[in-house]
């Protein structure tokens, strides 16, 4: 048996009676609040067999790695994990600038990730989707962390951390009550999300400012972002929050690259006057995943009123995308075996890892094709 560490931000209900080592998380917002985050580190024991069997399966034309069937293993595995919260010392009455010997648990989080970036790592910060417990959040990050570690083409030298941000979704399946609970409790979260990447953005500019000042150097290494489904509209709302909180009429960059995976928005979310037309502010590269046999995404869609899904579709007018912001249709290599989770799978988890490492988008040693006519729309090959 082997042990996985994976560090998480939520603003879940803790459950059991010490906040700072709970039995688990659960499908409400923290007693304190929507707003109120929690971070800490979840360690989940395994059987090392079976996950080196789940990375190497062959995955029909979409290459090497069952990160789908993973991360239901680890899910399993997750409802045993031992976790651990960072303390906080932080009274409510007044704002927290005005407190003496505050203790955050952000700061405490933010400092081991530093040290983790100081050795190579990249960090990629995961929101996942609708219908997500807790240890299912779990084990769809570590999932999707292994699976970057065992890409075939990875960088050798550049490791990839990835961090959870869960959020209560609650995990029960109802086709109706529970989708329309999630999206608010998603535009709720948001928020929370916000407050996270002001935290770091506040963060980030003090290691700049103490550097320019003498001090330890920045390590040079990157931050990621990737939203699955839902997680992109809750995506969303998070950006609303940074820009109310953020001087001036820009956002600030924290991301090298952002991810949108199956993404459950509007297929024109991305262009002016829409909710994610600030993407391109805060990340120097967007990348779209999308899959037109995706059944979710039909659901979401049809059943559910929406209008035509980005993650369905694409987007509505990709001639109208900011040049930063590429789409993929994935539609060819996942169909018959994956159809919202691909990006845990083979190939395009493979695509999002090269650009984690850097990549061009044109790099010839991508497995995809560029559009005749529009350069920055692309299609997986088998």
């Amino acid at each position: 048996m082997a042990k996985y560490m994976l560090y998480y931000a939520t603003n879940r209900n803790h459950i059991g009676s010490d906040r700072w080592h709970p039995d688990s998380y659960g499908p409400k917002f923290s007693d304190d609040g929507m707003e109120n985050l929690r971070f800490g580190v979840v360690t989940v024991t395994a059987d090392q067999s079976k996950i080196t069997t789940h990375l190497n399966t062959p995955m029909q034309d979409c290459g090497k790695g069952d990160g789908v069937t993973l991360g239901e293993y680890l899910s399993k595995c997750a409802e045993d994990a031992k976790i651990e919260a960072y303390e906080e010392v932080l009274g409510d009455h007044i704002a927290e600038a005005a407190q003496k010997r505050v203790k955050l648990g952000s700061q405490a989080m933010f400092a081991d990730v530093q040290s983790a970036m100081e050795n190579s790592s990249d960090v990629l910060i995961y929101i996942h989707g609708f219908n997500v417990s807790w240890s299912e959040a779990v084990g769809s990050a570590l999932a999707l962390q292994l699976m970057l570690r065992n890409a075939e083409d990875k960088d050798p030298n550049q490791d990839v951390l990835v961090i959870l941000f869960t959020w209560p979704s609650d995990g029960m399946a109802l086709p109706w009550v529970s989708y329309k609970s999630d999206r608010s409790e998603a535009t709720g979260s948001g928020a929370a999300v916000g407050r996270a990447f002001l935290k770091a953005r506040d963060f980030l500019a003090d290691l700049r400012d103490r550097a320019k000042k003498g001090g330890k150097k920045v390590c040079g290494q990157d931050i990621h972002l990737l939203c699955h489904s839902m997680g992109n509209f809750l995506l969303q709302s998070a950006l609303d929050r940074t820009f109310e909180h953020t001087p001036g009429n820009c956002l600030p960059r924290i991301f090298e690259h952002i991810f949108l995976c199956a993404p459950d928005v509007d297929d024109n979310a991305l262009e002016t006057g829409q909710p994610l037309e600030r993407i391109d502010q805060i990340a120097r590269h967007v990348s779209i995943y999308y899959n037109r046999d995706d059944k979710a995404m039909v659901i979401s869609d049809y059943t559910k009123g929406n209008p035509e899904r980005l993650g369905g579709t694409g987007a509505a007018h990709p001639a109208l995308l900011h040049n930063k912001v590429h789409q993929i249709d994935c539609t060819q290599v996942v169909r018959g075996f994956v159809e919202h989770s691909y990006y845990l799978t083979g190939n395009i988890n493979a695509d999002i890892r090269a650009s984690i490492d850097g990549w061009e988008q044109d790099d010839a040693k991508r497995l995809r094709t560029r559009n005749a006519t529009l350069n920055n729309v692309w299609a997986m090959n088998k």
